[in-house]
């Protein structure tokens, strides 16, 4: 079989295409990774790959202004959030270090996406009929589509390894091995992660498939491997993102017929799937994490309990909140006799992460920008005709899909997910149509985006490459802490100098923190560290150290929090305060 018969493609510009494989497909295939952090490898990776995109995409036309224009409501949103992040370290105590990246990345997706309305934006002086042909965006998103595909195909062949031939994958430097039997994590390690990135695979196949870039048949196969690999994931995001691809094609009529079909059938397709597992796993004796997963007592994983504890934190901070990034010191210090036993870091649903981060003023204002802007990206996609129509409504859709994942997960804090929605985000909101225009103002528009063009993606391009280039040497710092190779240094030499790292010195005050049990670190080591993310070991050093320093009063309160998670691992801290019942017990 010739698989380039299978796939027909005008030809994309080689540097576009070869960006959007930086920044789209290279980061979630990454596997290798070094502690302290799961996944750091694969946010710089797609920081990169973003800036080179920028970089690679100087050619085109990108004006700034109409740009902000088209995304006014997103920008103002996205300039809210930028400040409530910096205003948590400058009047809160949200540690710099945890601000900086917070702010950085948001500034980031915020770039991507004025640079994806830009592409998209019909260019001056061309009517509405002769844009649709093939205007500037459509190339840049086929590019990303391409891209996209790549990514969720390779992914799905990491997914049928881990489950299917887990002995494959060896020490988990290529294929990364899966801690949940019978279930597919992907290579970012977390099974609805997988799940989002395969949806968004199925969901770019739509435009390549609708427009012949793939045929129809091998297009229903790619399809088909997908919604597999979903299966295998066995993710509540996955069945929500299929029953999403059945709607779409529903409310969407001016979708080919036959690419219609295939999304009516991806539902049937996932239950075909989900029904063969279950009896492969019978046959052979092996675990399929799908019904592992039917079996759970609790099918919500503890959300509804933290969302209870959420919404009460909302009404002990209605009016500024917890602060940006506190959520985790704010829950796990707040008594909650009945909460959840895992430490949570995130509310796990977006609008009430907003709300009890930034108050309910300014949580209800930026939620308020973000749904006006969101409406304003479908009706602009689905006011456009054609090819183009196609492309802008799947950005919709992608955007649709993360944000409904945003409902019970928190996707979009990690760069891998939010700069690709960021740049979905703004290629819909581009498409705006353009107004009457004479001879004088065309003129005096294109001189004003020649202005400005072929500065500011450079710029930004390059300040990206250059920001993921400098964080990855400055996470070394902290990775010799907990990773010594070669070097002589002491471990208290070690946590020193991880200190001065600038985006990830709490890492090395956790070190700190918790490198001695006997309570005699000073209380300053637990000043920035306990904002990052509060867990058995880090809580029971601070209680210790609380007592040693002869506050007790305050050292008891921490002791009665971690006592609420009923962590085994807190049971040998706990154990001297049985020793007195036990004795009274047997006295009796």
């Amino acid at each position: 079989m010739n698989l380039l018969a299978l796939v027909r493609s005008p030809t994309l510009p080689l540097l576009t295409l070869l960006g959007a494989v930086a920044a789209v497909t290279v980061p979630p295939l990454i596997a290798f990774n070094v502690s302290p952090s799961a996944t750091l490898l694969n946010q710089l990776a797609s920081v990169g790959g973003w800036g080179l995109c920028l970089l690679l995409a100087v050619g085109h036309a990108l004006p700034l202004r109409a740009a902000l224009s088209a995304t006014v409501w997103a920008s103002w949103a996205f300039a809210l959030l930028v400040a409530a992040a910096a205003s948590s370290w400058a009047f809160g105590a949200l540690p710099f270090s945890l601000a900086a990246s917070s702010t950085g990345l948001l500034l980031m997706a915020w770039a991507v996406m004025l640079a994806a309305a830009a592409w998209a934006l019909p260019a001056v002086g061309v009517s509405v009929d002769r844009r649709v042909a093939s205007p500037p965006g459509d190339s840049a998103f086929v590019a990303f589509a391409w891209a996209m595909l790549a990514a969720g195909l390779l992914s799905a062949v990491v997914a049928l390894v881990q489950v299917f031939w887990p002995q494959l994958t060896g020490d988990g430097d290529l294929i990364a091995r899966s801690g949940l039997p019978g279930r597919a994590v992907g290579n970012l390690r977390q099974p609805n992660h997988l799940a989002s990135l395969l949806m968004w695979a199925l969901i770019v196949c739509v435009p390549l498939i609708d427009s012949g870039r793939i045929r129809r048949g091998f297009g229903a196969l790619l399809m088909a491997v997908l919604t597999l690999a979903v299966v295998l994931t066995a993710s509540r995001t996955g069945i929500l993102g299929i029953v999403l691809l059945g709607l779409w094609a529903v409310f969407d009529r001016r979708l080919s017929k036959p690419v219609r079909v295939m999304l009516l059938a991806m539902p049937v397709i996932y239950a075909i799937c989900w029904l063969g597992m279950a009896e492969w796993a019978q046959l052979t004796a092996h675990t399929f994490g799908g019904q592992v997963r039917l079996g759970e007592a609790d099918l919500s994983a503890s959300r509804f309990g933290i969302w209870a504890n959420t919404a009460a934190l909302i009404k002990a901070n209605p009016w500024l909140g917890v602060g940006w990034g506190e959520f985790n010191f704010a829950w796990t210090l707040s008594p909650f006799p009945g909460r959840p036993i895992a430490f949570f870091d995130h509310a796990h649903n977006l609008p009430l992460q907003l709300l009890v981060e930034l108050g309910v003023p300014l949580g209800t204002l930026v939620l308020g920008l973000g749904a006006v802007a969101f409406v304003q990206a479908a009706r602009r996609s689905w006011q456009v005709p054609g090819p183009t129509g196609v492309l802008a409504r799947t950005a919709f859709v992608m955007v649709l899909m993360i944000g409904a994942h945003s409902q019970v997960e928190y996707p979009l804090w990690y760069a891998y997910f939010l700069l690709p929605a960021a740049f979905a985000w703004g290629h819909a909101l581009g498409h705006v149509a353009p107004p009457p225009e004479d001879a004088h103002s065309v003129r005096r528009a294109r001189r004003a985006q020649d202005a400005v063009s072929s500065r500011w993606p450079k710029g930004v391009g390059a300040l990206m490459v250059a920001a993921s280039l400098i964080a990855a040497a400055d996470y070394a710092r902290v990775v010799v802490i907990f990773v010594p190779g070669n070097s002589t240094d002491s471990l208290p030499q070690r946590v020193i100098s991880g200190q001065r790292s600038v985006l990830f010195s709490h890492h090395a005050d956790y070190a700190a923190a918790t490198q001695s049990d006997d309570g005699t670190m000073p209380l300053a080591a637990f000043d920035r560290v306990t904002h990052f993310l509060l867990d058995t070991r880090l809580m029971t050093s601070w209680a210790r150290a609380l007592a040693a320093h002869n506050d007790a009063d305050r050292a008891r309160y921490v002791a009665a929090r971690l006592k609420e998670f009923r962590n085994p691992a807190a049971a040998e801290f706990f154990a001297p305060c049985d020793l007195p019942e036990a004795a009274t017990a047997a006295a009796a």
